[in-house]
């Protein structure tokens, strides 16, 4: 009997978590139940995967760079990188923009929705710390961003994921460095981060075992710990909008996808749907690393020195989803509080969204913090921006979690376009978790 594909698998348990997730809204005790004896599966499987990130990174990274035979492809890579994400997240901010001013989804919220609104989450615990985290962030120069890339640790900016572009800007000095002291000399060095390489990536397999089980338990978790239906209800229209924008946004990637590629785009979805769906159930970027990187390197073909570069900047910078919320968050809360955008208001927001999509960590909830910073940009009331983050606060989580996928495509994508762009786009090569089985069973029978 033929095994049913992963992404199946993976969608068979996010079904079943969300109806089981339902059914335990009704007895007392359901919510307890489940975050005491099932979502504990989940978190354990988004700390293996975080558990690994920083080491992949670090492997892959120096693989990709060492393994290059001109040092100016490199540069290549980097530029046209950092080109494609800039103008991907603009696209992403515009798309957004634009459908909330033709659609107004913020006309529709009454005074009575945005009272109740304010009521129930204005001084919740995760309004008020997105609001410090932002007036941190806001505390630094226009350069911070570049400041915070430059570890002065090398052994603490590796031991937190928080800090993943301190680890990138250390392991591109590091490999780099191992170029030009010549192949005989950085060969012992070289030849450890191979061997730590393969092993992560067969950690990723490992791990990957477990997904389905750990979707149900993450999405259950999900809908037994959802806001009141009412309000959700009421904010549909702005969801509404979101959603479709990111919709838009995926087609927009399968489009570049086919022309610039040649690449089938449902055969490109299907590829990274994995990815995608972990992207769902984590809300995180970072966490979705490892999956991204293995299903673009071995079933998409791409070759490792532009996903071990391309892909961990992505989860960092890359925030399309997540711009685009911006954009479409933002002119609601305006128009829902009466506060009057003009042109170059908006024109302010796709400015800020990008600058604010560098800095910001790839773990759920940035972008409420992002989106503090961004109508600060544009000169709204401070003493109602706990009133604009209460007014979204209640289908943040859903809408990060779909948001978080459309990030995690559009890594995908560049990293495809960038690798055809190189001539480093191939033909895929899977590897799966007991290839090498067989040979340590019957190792002591040789």
């Amino acid at each position: 009997m033929r095994k049913l594909e992963l992404h199946w698998q993976i969608l068979i348990g996010m079904l079943i978590g969300i109806l089981f997730g339902f059914a335990m809204t009704y007895p007392q005790w359901g919510a307890g139940f489940v975050q005491d004896w099932i979502n504990p599966f989940g978190t354990i499987f988004v700390k293996l995967l975080k558990l690994i990130a920083i080491p992949l990174i670090l492997a892959s990274l120096v693989k990709g760079i060492s393994d290059l035979q001109d040092i100016s492809k490199f540069k290549n890579i980097g530029l046209r990188t950092i080109a494609t994400y800039i103008v991907t997240t603009v696209v992403a901010i515009c798309i957004g923009l634009a459908l909330v001013n033709l659609l107004k989804p913020g006309d529709g919220i009454s005074d009575a929705t945005i009272a109740q609104l304010t009521e129930t989450y204005a001084s919740d615990a995760g309004v008020t710390s997105k609001l410090e985290e932002a007036s941190r962030q806001k505390e630094g120069g226009p350069l911070q961003f570049l400041v915070d890339m430059v570890p002065d640790n090398a052994f603490r900016a590796v031991s937190d994921n928080g800090l993943m572009l301190q680890v990138i800007f250390f392991t591109i000095f590091l490999g780099i460095s191992m170029l030009l002291i010549g192949e005989k000399a950085a060969r012992p060095l070289k030849e450890f981060f191979d061997a730590l390489n393969d092993v992560v990536l067969k950690m990723v397999d490992l791990i990957m075992l477990t997904a389905p089980v750990a979707v149900f338990a993450l999405l259950a978790n999900v809908v037994v710990s959802s806001g009141d239906p009412d309000l959700l209800y009421a904010l549909l229209k702005y969801s509404g909008v979101v959603v479709l924008g990111l919709a838009i946004m995926i087609v927009f990637y399968c489009v570049v996808v086919s022309v610039f590629t040649r690449y089938n785009p449902f055969t490109f979805l299907s590829r990274i749907s994995p990815a995608q769906l972990l992207a769902f159930s984590t809300s995180s970027s970072a966490a979705t690393l490892p999956v991204t990187m293995e299903r673009v390197e071995e079933h998409i073909g791409v070759d490792k020195e532009v996903t071990s570069f391309v892909l961990p900047v992505g989860a960092t910078i890359n925030m399309d989803g997540t711009s685009l919320y911006q954009g479409v968050a933002a002119v609601f809360i305006s128009q829902a509080l009466g506060f009057e955008l003009t042109l170059s208001g908006q024109l302010t927001i796709i400015l800020t969204a990008l600058l604010a999509s560098i800095g910001s960590a790839a773990v759920p909830g940035a972008g409420m913090v992002m989106l503090v910073i961004v109508l600060e940009s544009i000169g709204f009331p401070s003493d109602k921006l706990a009133i604009g983050l209460a007014l979204i606060f209640a289908v943040d989580r859903p809408l990060d979690m779909m948001r978080t996928v459309v990030n995690v495509t559009g890594d995908a994508t560049v990293s495809m376009l960038v690798a055809k762009s190189v001539g480093k786009l191939g033909k895929p090569h899977v590897q799966n978790w007991d290839d090498h089985l067989d040979e340590v069973l019957h190792k002591d029978k040789k």
